[in-house]
């Protein structure tokens, strides 16, 4: 199985961010909301790209942002990420969550450089502890037609464990900071420390 299939990239910003307290796409660490800052990352690496958002988001997006709205047919985030793979079936997705502050173009790159199109999937993964970044991945679409059938089985809806049970690409980061995840105050303070 090697996929040849184009690359499209998707911020996944419909989540409600209950531990954050305020949205964290919204949260501008470059001079704008996050997840516009994500957008425009993608946007310089992939063939297109889209904001994962949830219905009454829409209005908040203007005309020139694509944007897949989340058809609520399963949870967590692979609510955002089969509704794009429902939406374009045959593109591989370069996906994002939207709290990963450091993260930057070097870093989409060299994600992409080491695509590995006979995986399911290429995720990033830390050396300490090495389990795939389901949200800062590129999943390939076999992956999500496999997805769906492993979360109709009910398996639960964790798209790490999903990857960690399947033949995934990892890829370990020269700048592992670019992993951070601030989904609180204070790993919000730390990456604001970081990016002084």
């Amino acid at each position: 199985m090697t996929s040849t299939a184009k690359l499209y990239g998707l911020v996944l910003s419909g989540g409600k961010s209950t531990r954050m307290g305020t949205d964290k796409g919204l949260i501008a660490y470059h001079g704008e909301p996050q997840r516009d800052y994500l957008y425009k990352l993608l946007d310089e690496v992939c063939d297109k790209t889209f904001m994962s958002i949830r219905e009454e988001q829409q209005q908040e997006f203007s005309a020139d942002i694509n944007i897949i709205v989340d058809e609520n047919e399963f949870r967590g985030p692979y609510n955002g990420l089969l509704s794009a793979h429902k939406k374009h079936p045959e593109v591989a997705w370069l996906v994002l969550a939207c709290d990963l502050p450091l993260l930057d173009k070097n870093g989409l790159q060299e994600l992409i450089f080491q695509r590995n199109t006979n995986s399911l999937a290429t995720a990033y993964a830390l050396k300490e502890n090495p389990l795939p970044e389901p949200l800062c991945a590129i999943w390939e679409p076999q992956a999500l037609v496999n997805s769906i059938s492993y979360l109709e089985q009910g398996n639960g809806s964790c798209p790490r464990k999903f990857l960690i049970k399947n033949e995934v690409a990892l890829v370990f980061p020269s700048d592992e900071s670019i992993l951070l995840n601030a989904n609180s105050e204070d790993e919000y303070k730390n990456a604001l420390e970081k990016l002084k």
